[in-house]
């Protein structure tokens, strides 16, 4: 039987997984961070973005094929040794802490920005990790039909921001390069950060039912990326001004006060309650892919233990520690700096190293 059978997820599992972890959070800010970077033609940064995210996810399939029934810390294993796979297990699951932690701090600090101005973030966070532990103690199948089901929720989201079209302009968006291709080019650097996320494959692929279909599924879900970030970038580009896009930091939230409806005063406060939901997928994957490789460290199949211990340290940690916005924003940065190696220039270098490995026939029969 295969190792990692009992825990086997679909194809719109993957695919959601992956779509769900880099939108959870970033859609919230990108129209911003594009605009002040390269204006109102900063949409095309996202389509070149969009190439190379692509490009990079392609590669992790490919690095995965090489072992289809081990994750990457297996793949490790073999080729490079005990101990390599060890590091990668320790370095991955660092990493995918990081990732989690940054989005559980980003959502204490607009939950309290906005619906519970009074509660202190320790309480928030505590909250928060309630239901991540009753999700992600019970595995990667559950984690998995939990996303499923949070974007079936959301599929009327879109639909809301097309309201505010009504009193857009569309001529903000022409000339499309009104400055050149210098600034476009500038913008792709800081659009890296909100497409990370893809290296969990390195992790979901030997959970996958059908692994013919990963390369399909990584290029559906990193389209339905694409075309998320250029739906909520055009709409906040033809309803707010160039100057006035900056000046929010969050414009998409900014963009739903726009809205107004009579039986109902301040219609961002519901959503942003919803968001809740989609906000989780930043964490509650990564929570349990990083309990997943410590697990794997020691041996274990059983990641309850360690869930307990990371939950813990986070819980209690947050009662002493809570960064501030500022310190988040930096945090985000550090991500997106460290995501851009793991993500980006790891998987070229170990689909190299492979590739000459098994051409130059080094690797041991399987």
């Amino acid at each position: 039987m295969k190792k990692y059978t009992l825990n086997e997820i679909t194809l719109m599992q993957y695919i959601f997984l992956n779509f769900g972890m880099v939108v959870s959070i970033g859609f919230l800010s990108l129209p911003r961070v594009l605009a002040e970077q390269a204006g109102t033609a900063g949409w095309i940064a996202l389509l070149i973005v969009w190439v190379i995210s692509l490009i990079a996810s392609l590669i992790v399939i490919q690095v995965m094929k090489r072992y289809p029934d081990g994750t990457l810390l297996d793949l490790l294993t073999v080729y490079l040794g005990k101990w390599a796979g060890k590091a990668g297990a320790v370095l991955f699951a660092l990493y995918l802490i990081y990732y989690g932690y940054t989005g559980l701090i980003y959502t204490v600090m607009i939950t309290k920005q906005y619906l519970l101005q009074q509660t202190p973030a320790y309480l928030i966070m505590f909250l928060l990790l309630i239901p991540t532990y009753v999700v992600v103690r019970s595995g990667l199948r559950i984690v998995g039909r939990y996303v499923v089901l949070i974007m079936l929720l959301s599929v009327w989201i879109p639909f809301v921001y097309l309201l505010p079209l009504k009193d857009a302009n569309w001529l903000r968006l022409f000339p499309v390069l009104k400055e050149g291709w210098e600034p476009v080019f500038a913008a792709v650097p800081g659009t890296f950060y909100y497409h990370i996320g893809f290296s969990t494959t390195f992790i979901l692929y030997p959970f996958l039912r059908n692994k013919q279909k990963a390369s399909t599924g990584i290029v559906i879900s990193y389209t339905l990326t694409m075309l998320m970030y250029l739906f909520i970038t055009v709409i906040c580009f033809v309803y707010f001004s160039s100057d006035e896009i900056m000046t929010y930091n969050e414009p998409t939230i900014n963009l739903l006060k726009t809205i107004e409806f009579k039986f109902i005063a301040r219609i961002e406060l519901l959503f942003i309650a919803f968001y809740l939901l989609i906000f989780s997928l930043s964490w509650i994957p990564t929570m349990y892919m990083s309990v997943f490789c410590t697990t794997w460290l020691i041996g274990k199949q059983d990641h309850r233990n360690h869930l307990r211990l990371l939950w813990l340290f986070i819980a209690v940690g947050s009662y002493f520690f809570m960064p501030t916005f500022f310190q988040s924003e930096k945090m985000n940065t550090l991500l997106g700096q460290i995501g851009f190696v793991v993500e980006y220039i790891v998987p070229v270098c170990l689909l190299l190293y492979v590739w000459i490995h098994d051409r130059l026939g080094w690797r041991k029969h399987l």
